[in-house]
This record gives C-alpha cells, sequence and structure tokens, in this order.
C-alpha cells in the first residue's frame, strides 16, 4: 500500500489536504502510525484496541466485532426458541380437536412467537450484521460511542431473558405480540402477563435505539478520506436509512407500551373509552411502529443482496443512484402506510383510500430494486454459488409477498380476508422471504470474514432447496385455507370444516423448513472448526470490510484506507493509499466530513469499561421491579444516577481528555 500522510496529504486526492489546525503539528511524546513500520505498527496497535483479557475483560469490551457477535449468537438462540414455539403450534393445527396444548397455553406460545421473532430475532439481527460490518465497509477502527452500543447488547439480552424467564414461570404474555387493548387492559387482562410484555417491550426498544445512533454517527462522521456519498456501498446506504426509520419509530412503540402500563398500574385511562379514553390510539401508535418495523427488516437485507449480487455477478451494481434512492424513499414511505393494519376498524372512507394509495405507492421504489438487481446479474456473469442461491430464492418469495400486499391493500378484499390466514401467509413471505433468506445468504457470504474459513457449498445448496421448499410448503397453502375462511390466532378447529387435510400438509412444510435450520447449523459449526481457510478475499469482492484479514484484527485497519470509487478493491488491485497520522498508543479516530468525506478532525474512542454492563443492570432491575409498583422507577433511578456517573466521569490527565 502506498501512504498518504494524514497531516501533509501526500496522495490524498484533492480537497482532504488537511485535518483542523490544532492537529497540524504532533506532540513528540505521541507515538503515531506515520512513524513506524508495518510489523511494530500492528504490535502496537493490538496492544491499545485488544479486548482485555480474562472473564471481566470479556464484559467490559467495547469492540464493535465482539458486541456485534454476541448480538448475532444471541438472536440466533432466540430465533430458535421462536422457531419451537411456531411447531408446536403447527402440530397442535395439524389436524380438528387436536389436544396436545390447551388455549391458554397457545395464546402464551402464539406470542411469545411473535415478540421473540420480531422483538428478540429480526430487528437485533439485522442490526448486529450492520454492526459488524459498516465500520469495516466505511473504513474506520471502532464503531461511534461504543460504550453506548455495549450498554445496548446489554439491555438487549436481559430484556430477551425477562420475557423467557417470564414464559418459564407462566407469567408470560398471552395477549398477542400486538397486546390490542382492552384485552391487554387492567379490566380483562388481570395478573402481571401483559405488564411483562408493556415493559420488555419498552426497555429492549432502548438496544434497538443505541444501535441505530452509533450506526447514524459512524457513516456520517467516520468514513474513510474520499468516501463521499456517492461512494457509499449500498449496503451502508440501506443501515443508515434503516437506523433513521429506528429513531422516528421505536419511540411510537416506547410510548404504547408506557401508556399501557400507565393505565394497569397506575391507574390512568389512556386506553379507556368509559373515562374519556380511546382504545383506537393503541392501534395508531403500535401500528405506526408496527409498519416501519416490517421495512427495518426489510430494508437491511435488500442492503445485503445489493452487497451480494454484484460480487457474484462480476460487475458493478446497475442503477447505483435508483437504488439508493429508492432505499431512502422506502424508509419514508413507510411511516405513511401504519392504517392499512386497521381497515376493519371503521375508519373515514377518504382515509382508507388515502392509506390504498400509500400501500400500493410503495411497491415502486421496491419493484425499482428488483429491476436493477436483475439487470446487473443479467449484464454480467453470475457464479450461481449458495449466497446467490438465496438470493435468487428471495426474489420469488418476496415477489409473491409483496403481490398480496398490494391486494391486501385494497379495502374491499382486505375487510374479506382480514384476521384470516390469508394475512399470516402474506406477512410471512414478506418477514422471511423478505429478511431471512437474503440474511442466510448475507451468512454464507460473510462467514470468511468472521471466522476465517468457509461454510461447505455442497451443505450449503442442500440448506436452500430444503428452506425453499419447506418454507414455500409451509406457508403458500395458507393463502388458500384463508380464502377459505380459516380465521387466525386460533388453537384448534371442528373436523367438519375441512380444514384438516391442508393443516396437515402446512405441519409438514413447516417442519421441513424448521430442520433446514438444523442443516444451517451444522454446516456453520463444521465451517467455523473445519472449514478450508478463506483467506482475507475468497470472493473477490470490491468493498473495504475484505482489505481486512479475516478475522479482521481488534483495531480493524493498520492504516485508514483512501477511497476513490465505489468499489475500492476492484479500483485498486495492485495498491491502495492510505492515510496516516493516527495514535497508536491510544485509541484514536479519524472524523471526517459529512458530504465529501475530507479529514476533519481526530476523535478518542472509549476503551473497555464495566459501566454500561452495571448501567444495563440497573435498568432492567428497575423496569422488572415496576410490574409490582411504579415505586420502582424512583427508587431504581438512584442506582442508574450512580452507573452514569461512574460511566461519564472524567478519567485520565487533562490532555488525555482535551
Amino acid at each position: 500500500m502506498s501512504r498518504a500522510g494524514l497531516i501533509s496529504g501526500r496522495g490524498l486526492p484533492p480537497g482532504h489536504e488537511a485535518v483542523s489546525e490544532r492537529e497540524a503539528a504532533p506532540k513528540p511524546d505521541r507515538l503515531r502510525d506515520s512513524e513506524m513500520d508495518d510489523a511494530s505498527l500492528h504490535r502496537w496497535l493490538t496492544r491499545t484496541w485488544r479486548t482485555p483479557p480474562g472473564l471481566i475483560g470479556a464484559l467490559a469490551s467495547v469492540d464493535h466485532k465482539v458486541i456485534a457477535r454476541r448480538y448475532l449468537i444471541t438472536a440466533f438462540v432466540f430465533l430458535c426458541l421462536g422457531g419451537l414455539n411456531a411447531v408446536v403450534m403447527r402440530i397442535q393445527l395439524s389436524g380438528p380437536q387436536r389436544g396436545l396444548i390447551g388455549p391458554d397455553l397457545y395464546n402464551k406460545l402464539f406470542t411469545m412467537h411473535g415478540v421473540t421473532m420480531m422483538f428478540l430475532f429480526a430487528v437485533p439481527v439485522v442490526q448486529a450484521s450492520g454492526l459488524y460490518l459498516v465500520p469495516l465497509m466505511v473504513g474506520t477502527r471502532n464503531i461511534a460511542f461504543p460504550r453506548l452500543n455495549a450498554f445496548g447488547y446489554w439491555v438487549y439480552v436481559s430484556g430477551g431473558l425477562f420475557a423467557w424467564v417470564s414464559f418459564a414461570l407462566s407469567m408470560a404474555p398471552d395477549v398477542g405480540w400486538f397486546a390490542y387493548v382492552p384485552q391487554s387492559g387492567p379490566e380483562f387482562g388481570p395478573g402481571k402477563r401483559a405488564d411483562v410484555w408493556a415493559q420488555m417491550i419498552t426497555y429492549t426498544e432502548v438496544s434497538s435505539l443505541a444501535v441505530a445512533v452509533a450506526t447514524i454517527v459512524t457513516v456520517l462522521k467516520q468514513r474513510a478520506p474520499g468516501m463521499s456519498l456517492d461512494k457509499i456501498p449500498v449496503y451502508v446506504w440501506a443501515m443508515l436509512v434503516t437506523s433513521f426509520v429506528v429513531v422516528f419509530a421505536m419511540p411510537a412503540v416506547m410510548i404504547t407500551s408506557t401508556f399501557l402500563i400507565l393505565d394497569r398500574l397506575v391507574g390512568t385511562h389512556i386506553f379507556n373509552p368509559a373515562e374519556g379514553g380511546d382504545v383506537l390510539l393503541f392501534q395508531h401508535l403500535f401500528w405506526f411502529f408496527g409498519h416501519p418495523e416490517v421495512y427495518i427488516i426489510f430494508l437491511p437485507a435488500t442492503g445485503m443482496v445489493s452487497a451480494i449480487i454484484p460480487v457474484f455477478a462480476r460487475r458493478p451494481v446497475f442503477g447505483y443512484l435508483g437504488l439508493v434512492l429508492s432505499l431512502i424513499a422506502v424508509g419514508f414511505l413507510s411511516f405513511g402506510l401504519w392504517v392499512h393494519h386497521m381497515f376493519a376498524t371503521g375508519l373515514p372512507k377518504l382515509g382508507a383510500s388515502f392509506f390504498t394509495a400509500s400501500s400500493m405507492l410503495i411497491a415502486i421504489p421496491n419493484g425499482l430494486q428488483i429491476f436493477c438487481w436483475v439487470a446487473t446479474l443479467w449484464d454480467g456473469r453470475p457464479m450461481i454459488r449458495t449466497p446467490l442461491l438465496f438470493v435468487l430464492g428471495f426474489f420469488f418469495i418476496f415477489v409473491i409477498g409483496g403481490l398480496t400486499g398490494v391486494m391486501l391493500a385494497s379495502v374491499p378484499l382486505d375487510l374479506q380476508v382480514h384476521d384470516t390466514y390469508f394475512v399470516v401467509a402474506h406477512f410471512h413471505y414478506v418477514l422471511i422471504g423478505g429478511s431471512v433468506f437474503p440474511l442466510l445468504g448475507a451468512a454464507y457470504f460473510w462467514f470468511p470474514k468472521f471466522t476465517g474459513r468457509m461454510m461447505s457449498e455442497r451443505w450449503g445448496r442442500r440448506h436452500f432447496w430444503l428452506a425453499f421448499i419447506g418454507f414455500n410448503a409451509a406457508f403458500f397453502p395458507m393463502h388458500i385455507v384463508g380464502l377459505w375462511g380459516m380465521p387466525r390466532r386460533i388453537y384448534t378447529y371442528p373436523a367438519e370444516l375441512g380444514w384438516g387435510n391442508i393443516n396437515l400438509f402446512i405441519t409438514a412444510g413447516a417442519v421441513l423448513f424448521f430442520s433446514s435450520f438444523l442443516l444451517f447449523i451444522f454446516n456453520l459449526v463444521h465451517g467455523a472448526l473445519k472449514g478450508a481457510p478463506a483467506g482475507d478475499n475468497p470472493w473477490d469482492a470490491g468493498t473495504l470490510e475484505w482489505a481486512t484479514p479475516s478475522p479482521p484484527p481488534s483495531y480493524n485497519f493498520e492504516r485508514i484506507p483512501v477511497v476513490a470509487h465505489a468499489e475500492p478493491l476492484w479500483a485498486e488491485r495492485e495498491t491502495m493509499p492510505v492515510a496516516t497520522g493516527l495514535r497508536v498508543d491510544a485509541r484514536e479516530l479519524l472524523v471526517s466530513t459529512v458530504a465529501d468525506a475530507q479529514p476533519d478532525i481526530r476523535e478518542k474512542s472509549a476503551g473497555p469499561s464495566l459501566w454500561p454492563l452495571l448501567a444495563a443492570a440497573a435498568v432492567g432491575g428497575t423496569f422488572l421491579y415496576s410490574i409490582f409498583t411504579p415505586w420502582a422507577i424512583v427508587w431504581g433511578a438512584l442506582p442508574l444516577a450512580v452507573t452514569l456517573i461512574g460511566w461519564f466521569w472524567p478519567k485520565g490527565n487533562p490532555e488525555d481528555e482535551e
């Protein structure tokens, strides 16, 4: 690699000549990467950026890759638990009048399945993927606000444990993942089950907000020199748009769950129409979050597709600007669709017409993305490997889900199939086809970067076909049985309705689909332990994450790369210019300008700390105790304040703080 001086600007593109004047003369007692050979630089950076050894060091880690791996593993555990819930429900529904489980347990399984898949798997897993990849793709050494990021993980895992421990103690929520009032209100939802739902939702969404804020700042302010807005990878754009959607959508569901807990524990009547409250206010607030939630899950998956297709088509993605504008349009339009979940609530016809139009309008940018992907493959020389197989499966499944979504946007049809299995089929085609299949393709694609080894191509193809056939066998017939009138959320049905045979077929498909994940786990473990060595860039990809060793070191990049192309590894196959001048004896990041990624200032990055874990424990304890008394919020503020003071208390000498 050729070196570009961060201070002098040698070798940097025009306009990237220097950082701020106060950094122009590095102090002689500070070691900088421009003063070292590669071997010495590696030793110093490893010493500075490593996670401390031992259990305490592991708990205190703020390395974005370590935190992301924890998110991914935890989310996958929750996926398996939610999948087991689904299998038990499907076995119960495989024939009429089955007595495997009763209605109370079925309601808890139904609720825990939805809560787990939506709040504990789907959103965390796509955010965690970005948490690992975005800093590598934009060429920085760590994510912004690393301690906030660590805090987000501990809040997330404590929220998931809270939900599943309540299930083990027979306190699990049984009001559906949406928890509509008045069924979840104090009159019809006695006990603590709805309280568990409300508090778990409130403080697990804090985790999503923490990751979103860190991602936004990383993308906007920590990009490598030269990575202007038109050179950001499409996947990074997808994560940026998703993070903004999270910031604007998640507070709505947090307000909803807070209002519900106030009604239940404090005696307010926000959702009680007898006292001037409004039942439909709950649905408006919930679905103002709930429909953007679909795109919070879907947008990162489209970014994964846009990252995988060019590599296996052997050409840059077609329509880069169109893809980016489509992502922004989908993120914006996702906030104008929520009422199409409420067509059966007696809304004014003019309002329903508006939301019908907006629901159909969002198909345009989604269709544009599919056109760009197909054009990339058509104009390239596709290599059919496992990641691309999952992308092709995504095309088929998501198009079906999109078409049924346009159908459900029509008020007359929606009124006929509302709360039937037609809707269940639709959203599983959208969420699993639109998110899980790209996610599985991304797992095969980026697995070498995570582990340094390859997963088996032969077992990967078997996994794809088992998942593809099992998924369609499980969920396509649900369209038919929904049109026959089978309602959602029933735990059994009479034999004379004639739904038994088709439900048996659906259950067989669901078991087949679930078994495909067992094959995936086998391939995952086998690849990690005995897979072929991958090398740094086994797919010959063009983005910056493949410029690092596999797996990446704790500091990501020895020297910050300088970017002059959207696929820098394809444009600079021999040498890549790099920027120098950052300290190696302290955690220091390069901060760049928003639009053009010109070097701006150096910024200290926070080191390992136990305070995020302690703060998350204080928050978790407060919310757990608050389901028994609202005074827990008052008393819980004391340990939380102590942990926050310890977190933000100035440390080190004044020079380091400056």
